[in-house]
């Protein structure tokens, strides 16, 4: 179990520390999921980038504001977050935008890019998806291949080999997979082997992130055991240390995402094809009928997309060969639809089903021919006379959209638009949330035709939303930031009017919540025509969330005149643990190095809780400058630290050295729909893959 402390300082409501290590800041959440692999509930919003998302730290318990901070630092209550809508118990309303934006940040912060340069342009195939390795940087502040193998490398390998605290395991596992090996001539993987000796712990969360950092590290040469730990075999259970009973359910959960990891970053087809013929006997037999693990199956079949794209032709008289979706991405694809339409089958579990549009949407890219077919069966579930299907179904089928449509003429097309915009009656909020931002993103597709129509049908709704949409005005303001940054990255037609109408309602907004997704918004899309008022916003604000989602959008559109006013706040913040860090991250955005410095001086002399490290840590590992690793080294030494800080240190070295431009997990969560749930993939004290660092 993943170490959960209450009660901490600075407003924290909970400050979470598992599988390497997820920040908590004010009013994040921890929603309840269901246990024993049966998984339901919210998630908690994973990993600090952006401001932390509001409400109480559980389904009944209101956060706590935070006793004074020691050395005469001010007190920081944290905000009430909103109520889930329909009476019952209080708990975070997991409607709200900042959920989306916690995991789908990463590709618009793209921070390790801005801060390293030459970064991988936001509007490439590879952005949304973790693709895009740095070119060789001219910057001296990326941390050198010398630095990262000589002073990283071997303080992670003695802490894995040495160290019996779960937090500083964890986050030493992590990081050495992000790491990555180094290129030897043999291919072995010096790291593989370290990370195999804690796969046998007798701590589940070291056993599990084990599991996981051998598909973090992505070596085709971990299938064999990975197979064998999912499926529960002989040699799995012997690896895990437990020959004469199952493997629980968790380690399996995180070995099949592990798979899906490997399988992501392979190379050779045939890798592909076994680890596609493992996921998909997990999701068949009922003997593995774990939600957790079929989801995680689901999931990772979207990561893997077979080479072969169209089924063999039969010959001559013969009837069509049966092809399996190990054989064919065609196959593949009407395999997956299959298993999303199965309404009657209780071997297929509707919240294993509610991953599947995900997973095709990721599966017909470079498969253009299918989307037709696609998109009429998932259009069944939303925008029509009656709803079908759970709700979650509905949510998945139309954030599945947004990557599926664009804004051209097609008969297609046009249908998305038009269910799209009726989706915004459906029953569920959460599916009137989602219609806006798939349909933004339908607006940023700019097709092979005339987009006008599209564009201007998309932009009517979304203004009519942001005007009048009462809960739906943010979801809506945000919406517009998206759509026109997608047209500006594909050279469209952006809409400066839009923009500024954004603009209008951020000058005129006060709940923390509207203002924090217009400055977000218009981050996004890089309307630096907004920074005056998005400045003066900064200065009006009182709450430290709604200062930090403003702090961020400055930092997104490169507004350089904020830079003297967010370094300001970054020096009187020093007990204020969530706005230093989003300020920090705001400043490593505008490209200010001397961030670094001042977080530096922090960690040395200011930072004496918990909260103030990590925030601290977090940062400096975002902005990923090379003058960190001797302080973040020597703290993740330091025996005098507790367990955790030390931890925050090591999680804070694996994200300076990540091999990736984006966190490893963005590949997982980027347009998921978060709200089909299961405990290993986010909530319930952080202990899911998409709460680590």
């Amino acid at each position: 179990m993943a170490a959960l402390l209450t009660g901490g300082t600075l407003g924290l409501q909970a400050t979470s520390l598992g599988h390497g290590g997820t920040y908590r800041g004010p009013g994040d959440t921890v929603p309840p999921g269901g246990g024993g692999g049966g998984g339901g509930g919210g998630p908690s919003t994973p990993g600090p980038g952006g401001p932390s998302t509001p409400g109480p730290s559980g389904p009944s318990t209101p956060g706590p504001s935070g006793p004074a901070t020691p050395g005469g630092g001010p007190s920081n209550p944290a905000p009430q977050g909103p109520t889930t809508q329909g009476g019952g118990d209080s708990g975070p309303d997991l409607t709200t935008w900042q959920f989306w934006w916690g995991f789908n940040k990463e590709p618009y912060l793209n921070l390790k890019a801005r801060i390293h340069s030459g970064s991988t342009a936001t509007g490439s195939d590879d952005f949304f998806i973790g693709h895009g390795q740095q070119s060789q940087s001219k910057d001296n502040f990326k941390p050198s291949e010398a630095d990262i193998r000589n002073k990283i490398v071997p303080v992670l390998i003695d802490a894995i080999e040495n160290e019996t605290n779960n937090d500083i395991v964890t986050a030493a596992l992590i990081a050495l997979a992000k790491i990555g090996d180094a290129k030897g001539q043999d291919g072995v993987s010096q790291f593989e082997a370290v990370i195999k000796t804690r796969l046998d712990d007798s701590v589940q969360e070291i056993s599990e992130t084990a599991a996981v950092s051998l598909g973090i590290l992505a070596n085709p040469a971990s299938i064999d055991i990975l197979e064998q730990i999912a499926m529960d075999m002989p040699e799995g259970r012997r690896v895990v240390g437990k020959p004469e009973s199952q493997v629980g359910y968790r380690t399996r959960a995180f070995a099949v995402y592990g798979l899906g990891l490997i399988g992501y970053q392979a190379e050779d087809p045939a890798h592909r094809e076994r680890i596609v013929k493992i996921l998909h006997s997990l999701l068949e037999s009922p003997r593995f009928s774990t939600r957790d693990i079929k989801v995680a199956a689901m999931i990772s079949m979207g990561l893997v997309p077979i080479a072969q794209l169209a089924n063999p032709e039969p010959v001559d008289g013969e009837e069509a060969p049966v092809v399996m979706p190990w054989q064919s991405r065609e196959a593949q694809i009407d395999y997956v639809l299959d298993f999303f339409e199965s309404e009657n089958d209780k071997d297929r579990d509707y919240m294993v089903r509610a991953q599947a549009p995900r997973a095709v949407s990721l599966l017909i890219q470079g498969a253009g021919d299918y989307k037709e077919v696609v998109a009429n069966r998932l259009m069944d579930y939303f925008g029509g006379r009656t709803q079908k299907g759970e709700s979650q179904l509905r949510q998945s089928a139309v954030l599945a959209m947004g990557a599926i449509g664009d804004c051209d003429e097609d008969k297609a097309d046009k249908e998305i638009r038009t269910r799209l915009i009726k989706a915004v009656d459906d029953a569920d909020q959460q599916v009137k949330h989602f219609s806006l931002i798939a349909l933004a993103q339908v607006g940023g597709n700019v097709g092979e035709g005339d987009p006008s129509k599209g564009l201007a049908e998309i932009r009517k709704h979304l203004a009519g939303q942001l005007a009048k949409g009462k809960s739906r005005k943010s979801w809506a303001g945000l919406s517009i930031g998206v759509m026109e940054r997608k047209l500006a990255d594909s050279d469209g037609p952006v809409s400066s009017d839009q923009l500024n109408a954004v603009m209008m309602a951020l000058q005129d907004a006060k709940a923390v919540r509207e203002v924090g997704a217009y400055a977000v918004g218009l981050g996004i899309a890089k309307h630096i025509a907004a920074s005056d008022v998005m400045q003066a916003k900064l200065d009006e604000m009182s709450q430290d969330e709604a200062r930090g989602y403003i702090a961020v959008g400055l930092g997104l559109m490169g507004a350089q005149g904020s830079k003297e006013q967010i370094q300001d706040i970054v020096k009187k913040s020093k007990y204020r643990a969530d706005l230093l860090k989003q300020a920090a991250i705001a400043l490593g955005l505008l490209g200010d190095k001397s961030v670094v410095t001042e977080l530096l001086d922090m960690l040395k002399n200011d930072a004496k809780t918990l909260s103030s490290q990590a925030a601290i840590a977090s940062a400096l590992g975002f902005i990923g400058d090379s003058r960190s690793i001797d302080p973040l080294v020597a703290m993740f030494q330091d025996d005098s630290l507790t367990d955790k800080a030390r931890a925050f240190a090591g999680v804070a070295l694996g994200i300076v050295a990540d091999k990736e431009p984006l966190p490893w997990n963005a590949k997982i969560s980027v347009d998921i729909n978060y709200r089909a749930n299961t405990t290993t993939l986010t909530g319930d004290g952080g202990t899911g893959i998409l709460d680590i660092l």
